[in-house]
């Protein structure tokens, strides 16, 4: 696991000009105690956006995240604008690959939201025991006019979306607390950030847990800068909906799913289910596949109930 930046702690706090907090100390008898507990998340900021307490780590090295690629890196199918991994002297509007410590993703800097995503989750990172931290906080590696902060999703209906989700990112405090960086959300109107989409979430990581595979997964929105609606000050595009592409990379095996940005989806995942091929036709982007790929005819089976209980019991065991 790479190093990572010094813990938050009780303490003084100072906040930069978004909200976010750059230093938290505490004294303890021999001095500075650099690995003190993260506080937990409360309440909310004076503005009404979320609760602002993450301590970012530095952007990996782009080979870092080579495990979450291991078919090779998505891509468009029509021509674009090229896609840079340097920070220094951003283009306004380029797309910048990003790599975190458990996830990556290509940011979108005119739309304010990632063009996609991909992580891979094992059986036991599936069954991670942190708490969530709702540390939401701009992305401070790119510039100001590049990102989003929470504030452009206070009030205006739609909820700070995930696209790899935090409790697939609970096996560790500093990856979890990534999770929670805002080039790794988008607007999702809460119908469906907390219905059918949360349901996914829960399904992909019963799903690692049963089957007991290592599974990539892409995630990301499918919106039009053109024509979308924008919020906040910083114009966060609102997209027309979202996907997930799931592979088990031992056997092969995809779902996909295309969800609409709609409120009342109901329960059924069947009903959001589509071949992987509509997917790239939707996003413009090629998602690579293990060979001799196939998407079975039924969702995998699962049982969140069981899977729940074994979640419980691990954590139990844990303390």
């Amino acid at each position: 696991m790479p190093a990572r930046s010094p813990s938050l702690s009780k303490g003084l706090r100072r906040v930069d000009a978004d909200g976010n907090p750059v230093a938290f100390r505490t004294f303890n008898k021999r001095g500075f105690h650099e690995k003190a507990p993260v506080p937990r998340c409360r309440g909310r900021s004076a503005r009404g956006s979320p609760p602002l307490c993450a301590q970012q780590t530095p952007v990996e090295p782009p080979d870092h995240c080579a495990a979450f690629l291991p078919y090779g890196e998505p891509a468009y199918t029509a021509p674009h604008p090229e896609v840079t991994t340097l920070l220094a002297n951003l283009a306004p509007g380029a797309k910048v690959l990003l790599c975190r410590q458990a996830y990556v993703l290509l940011s979108d800097t005119a739309a304010k939201v990632s063009a996609w995503e991909a992580y891979t989750l094992t059986k036991e990172h599936a069954i991670g025991c942190t708490l969530r931290s709702n540390a939401f906080a701009a992305d401070l590696t790119l510039p100001k006019g590049s990102r989003s902060t929470p504030a452009d999703y206070a009030k205006n209906g739609y909820d700070i979306g995930h696209m790899a989700p935090d409790g697939d990112m609970s096996w560790d405090d500093g990856v979890e607390r990534e999770s929670f960086i805002l080039t790794n959300m988008s607007p999702q109107l809460a119908g469906l950030n907390r219905g059918l989409w949360k349901l996914l979430e829960s399904n992909v990581r019963a799903w690692a847990y049963e089957r007991g595979d290592t599974l990539l997964v892409y995630v990301g929105p499918v919106y039009d800068t053109k024509t979308d609606k924008k919020i906040g000050a910083d114009q966060v595009d609102v997209p027309q909906g979202f996907f997930k592409i799931v592979v088990d990379t031992k056997t092969g095996e995809v779902l996909a799913f295309l969800f609409p940005q709609a409120s009342d989806l109901g329960t059924d995942l069947t009903t959001v289910r589509v071949r992987e091929a509509e997917v790239e036709k939707e996003t413009g982007i090629h998602f690579p596949l293990p060979a001799g790929a196939r998407e079975p005819a039924a969702l995998w089976p699962v049982s969140l109930g069981q899977f729940t209980k074994a979640k419980s019991a691990a954590c139990k065991e844990s303390k």
